[in-house]
């Protein structure tokens, strides 16, 4: 009994995992384990019943009070509606267009396209639903590898989780105490690296095996330069216009986050009434969208703060770093590269937002006080780098089976001839490519500090 009573966190995270493997809500699974256990705490007197009444004003001050997170519902909203409202139809066939005398260039255009729309809305599954939508019908019918085409597809629509305004970054700054613009800028580098290297790699396979990737015809698209400049007018610098708005509000230092995120919001209902797509119907069906999204999201914030909240009060913390020593984890760098195979190895069974709720929070006050100079010029920037990091390696969650989201969502919108096999193919390379990213991240920090030493967010 004694042992139980040392133990409890650790039999709580066992808990969790098994219920969460079963299938039940996991809102209601880190808040009712959280409660269980609080109680099991009670039993055992390692835990207070004075305890439990702090947990309403912590959820009251971390989740609902937070002005942080009130950008959430502003960045979800913006990006509903600029999927409903066609700007990205358009800008897939301007980005088709400019890119079809390279190798692979349709394919290239929808990396192209995921990493402007990740610019705009930072929501994975409307990202990927989106492309799949638009894209792969084209993809296939112009000849394309089945594997090919929903790899790059899938790739392109989880760069919205990393590329700023990302709503991942938004709750890790709110865990973490780090200003949100700092995170955003920091995530910048790593999102076109990671973009980069999957252009690189649509490249090189489709100037190999052209069989896979064959080049569009001239015929396709504007067939004069006036036309050409319209397309390019209309269809690529409304979208590119946005992301500058977004994004350059923040690193200028002129808007928050959240002010950023409704000033996104208003850009991207001026750009559906541009395109002659906003009516009664299209804003009923965004607002109802937003809304249940946002809900979703508040309710595991919900959970996931009692379970944070008695997790360390049963002595979490301490136990796991007693674990990590135990089997020999004991130097800076051990717990960094156990941590990130940690959190790679729980992406392919958990969403980023379970992962970053109750991982952030166990390792990272660990991790806090490890002293990673030389390697990180001032060992007070090793948050936002560790951080980001993390937020790297979560991208790989949503494509890693059996529980990858992006492959659910793009599985639900497939045509019949595209089978849930070749989507496990086509994401394996992607898969890879993410973790080169990382590794990168990882032997070069400047990778991810430079923008924000060079904004004037870290010294």
């Amino acid at each position: 009994m004694e042992w139980i009573a040392d133990h409890l966190s650790i039999l709580m995270f066992l808990v969790l995992t098994f219920i969460m493997f079963v299938g039940y809500p996991v809102a209601f699974v880190l808040g009712g384990v959280a409660l269980a256990f609080g109680a099991l705490g009670i039993y055992f007197d390692v835990f207070r019943m004075a305890q439990f009444g702090s947990l309403i004003p912590r959820i009251w001050g971390q989740a609902v009070q937070n002005q942080v997170l009130i950008a959430i519902p502003m960045f979800v909203f913006m990006g509903t509606v600029l999927e409903k409202s066609g700007v990205a139809d358009e800008l897939l066939k301007a980005l088709q267009v400019l890119t079809r005398r390279i190798p692979g260039g349709l394919a290239m255009s929808v990396t192209l396209m995921g990493t402007i729309m990740a610019a705009t809305t930072g929501i994975v599954g409307a990202s990927v639903i989106m492309l799949t939508l638009i894209a792969l019908p084209t993809m296939l019918a112009r000849g394309y590898s089945k594997e090919l085409s929903v790899g790059t597809i899938a790739s392109a629509g989880t760069l919205g989780i990393l590329i700023p305004p990302s709503i991942m970054l938004v709750i890790m700054g709110d865990l973490m105490t780090i200003s949100v613009g700092t995170l955003f800028t920091a995530a910048i580098m790593p999102g076109l690296l990671m973009s980069g290297i999957f252009l690189i790699y649509i490249c090189v396979i489709a100037a190999v095996k052209p069989e896979m990737a064959p080049p569009l015809s001239d015929e396709v698209g504007p067939q004069d330069r006036a036309e050409y400049w319209r397309m390019v007018l209309r269809s690529f610098l409304p979208p590119a216009f946005l992301i500058f708005v977004v994004l350059g509000s923040i690193f200028g230092g002129w808007a928050t986050p959240t002010e950023a995120g409704g000033t996104g919001s208003a850009g991207a209902l001026l750009l559906a009434w541009w395109n002659k797509r906003l009516n009664k119907r299209m804003l009923s069906e965004t607002i109802e969208t937003s809304a249940l999204t946002n809900a979703l999201v508040f309710f595991i914030i919900f959970g996931a703060t009692l379970f944070s909240f008695v997790f360390r009060a049963l002595g979490g913390d301490d136990l796991v770093a007693e674990i990590l020593k135990a089997v020999g984890i004991d130097t800076g760098w051990e717990i960094l590269i156990f941590v990130m195979v940690l959190v790679f190895i729980m992406g392919f069974f958990f969403d980023w937002l379970e992962i970053c709720l109750i991982v952030l929070p166990i390792f990272a006050p660990i991790l806090r006080l490890v002293d990673f100079t030389p390697h990180i010029a001032t060992n007070k920037d090793f948050m936002v780098w560790f951080v980001v990091l993390v937020a790297v390696n979560l991208q790989s969650a949503f494509l890693t089976p059996p529980f990858g989201f992006a492959l659910f969502y793009m599985k639900a919108t497939v045509p019949s001839s595209v089978t849930l096999a070749h989507i496990y193919r086509g994401i394996v390379p992607f898969v890879g490519l993410q973790v080169i990213a990382l590794v990168f991240c990882i032997i070069w920090p400047e990778i991810i500090l430079w923008l924000p030493r060079y904004f004037g967010f870290i010294d």
